[in-house]
């Protein structure tokens, strides 16, 4: 079963500003669910430098047609230059909560 749910990836160098996107995501109803997951240690290139920080991760659960919303707002929040915004299709879950991940999300037009 092909669902229209996703699930974002966007890591943030601390709880408080995952919280403030999480917020401002729920708020607009742009995602049903977040989880903020502490405690991820990143190890990644930037300019030409191999980096280590520990970031907080956030598993954002929203309809697809949300996406660009979404975007929209973790850039303008989100203090990184380019934060990390990768969506995940949801093949398959439980249909009782990808209805309510729908219903819990304004269609974004």
């Amino acid at each position: 079963m092909t669902t229209t749910i996703q699930v974002i990836l966007c890591n943030c160098p601390d709880e408080g500003t995952a919280e403030q996107i999480a917020r401002q995501l729920l708020n607009t109803q742009q995602a049903a669910c977040i989880n903020i997951m502490p405690g991820v240690r990143s190890v990644y290139r930037w300019q030409g430098q191999i980096e280590t920080s520990v970031e907080v991760t956030m598993l954002i659960k929203a309809p697809v047609t949300q996406f660009d919303a979404i975007c929209q707002t973790i850039c303008r929040e989100h203090p990184y230059t380019v934060p990390e915004i990768i969506a995940v299709p949801v093949s398959q879950g439980f249909l009782p909560y990808l209805n309510w991940v729908n219903e819990e999300c304004v269609p974004n037009e």
